[in-house]
Protein backbone atom coordinates (compact mmCIF):
# COMPACT_ATOMS: atom_id res chain seq x y z
CA UNK A 1 0.00 0.00 0.00
CA UNK A 2 1.36 3.41 -0.97
CA UNK A 3 1.00 6.58 1.09
CA UNK A 4 -1.68 7.69 -1.37
CA UNK A 5 -3.78 4.66 -0.41
CA UNK A 6 -3.26 2.88 -3.74
CA UNK A 7 -2.45 -0.82 -3.71
CA UNK A 8 0.79 -1.66 -5.45
CA UNK A 9 2.36 -5.10 -6.00
CA UNK A 10 5.72 -5.90 -7.60
CA UNK A 11 6.89 -8.93 -9.58
CA UNK A 12 3.38 -10.26 -10.26
CA UNK A 13 3.54 -13.61 -12.11
CA UNK A 14 1.47 -13.94 -15.27
CA UNK A 15 0.12 -17.44 -15.86
CA UNK A 16 0.13 -18.60 -19.47
CA UNK A 17 -2.45 -21.22 -20.48
CA UNK A 18 -1.87 -23.21 -23.66
CA UNK A 19 -4.12 -26.07 -24.76
CA UNK A 20 -5.60 -26.34 -21.28
CA UNK A 21 -2.25 -26.45 -19.47
CA UNK A 22 -0.91 -23.62 -17.35
CA UNK A 23 2.74 -22.89 -18.05
CA UNK A 24 5.15 -21.08 -15.76
CA UNK A 25 7.30 -19.30 -18.31
CA UNK A 26 8.73 -16.67 -15.96
CA UNK A 27 6.56 -13.79 -17.23
CA UNK A 28 6.24 -11.18 -14.50
CA UNK A 29 4.73 -7.70 -14.34
CA UNK A 30 7.26 -5.33 -12.77
CA UNK A 31 4.63 -3.30 -10.87
CA UNK A 32 0.84 -3.60 -10.83
CA UNK A 33 -1.13 -0.65 -9.40
CA UNK A 34 -4.73 -1.16 -8.24
CA UNK A 35 -4.94 -4.38 -10.30
CA UNK A 36 -5.40 -2.15 -13.38
CA UNK A 37 -2.24 -0.29 -14.37
CA UNK A 38 0.88 -2.23 -15.36
CA UNK A 39 4.26 -0.57 -15.09
CA UNK A 40 7.16 -2.11 -16.98
CA UNK A 41 10.55 -0.71 -16.00
CA UNK A 42 13.58 -0.69 -18.30
CA UNK A 43 17.09 0.67 -18.02
CA UNK A 44 18.77 -0.10 -21.33
CA UNK A 45 20.83 1.98 -23.76
CA UNK A 46 17.91 2.49 -26.15
CA UNK A 47 14.30 1.47 -25.85
CA UNK A 48 13.50 -0.93 -28.70
CA UNK A 49 10.25 -2.06 -30.33
CA UNK A 50 10.73 -5.44 -28.65
CA UNK A 51 10.27 -3.77 -25.24
CA UNK A 52 6.96 -2.29 -26.35
CA UNK A 53 5.91 -5.64 -27.87
CA UNK A 54 6.78 -7.43 -24.61
CA UNK A 55 4.67 -4.98 -22.61
CA UNK A 56 1.73 -5.34 -25.02
CA UNK A 57 1.95 -9.15 -24.73
CA UNK A 58 1.97 -8.91 -20.92
CA UNK A 59 -1.06 -6.63 -21.08
CA UNK A 60 -2.97 -9.17 -23.19
CA UNK A 61 -1.97 -12.09 -20.95
CA UNK A 62 -2.90 -10.21 -17.77
CA UNK A 63 -6.08 -8.73 -19.30
CA UNK A 64 -4.88 -5.23 -18.45
CA UNK A 65 -6.10 -2.32 -20.59
CA UNK A 66 -3.32 0.17 -19.82
CA UNK A 67 0.37 0.21 -19.05
CA UNK A 68 3.30 2.56 -18.61
CA UNK A 69 6.62 1.60 -20.15
CA UNK A 70 9.24 3.54 -18.19
CA UNK A 71 12.80 3.86 -19.46
CA UNK A 72 15.08 5.08 -16.69
CA UNK A 73 18.17 5.51 -18.87
CA UNK A 74 16.92 8.70 -20.51
CA UNK A 75 18.12 12.24 -19.83
CA UNK A 76 14.67 13.37 -18.69
CA UNK A 77 12.14 10.98 -17.20
CA UNK A 78 9.39 12.48 -19.42
CA UNK A 79 11.38 11.35 -22.48
CA UNK A 80 11.37 7.79 -21.14
CA UNK A 81 7.61 7.45 -20.50
CA UNK A 82 5.37 5.63 -22.96
CA UNK A 83 1.69 5.00 -22.29
CA UNK A 84 0.20 1.91 -23.90
CA UNK A 85 -3.54 1.22 -24.19
CA UNK A 86 -5.30 -1.86 -25.58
Amino acid sequence: MLESGLSCVSQVPIPVTYKGQTLDCGCRIDILVEDRLMMELKSVDDLQRVHEAQTLRYMKLANSAQALLIHFNSVRLNDGLKRLVL
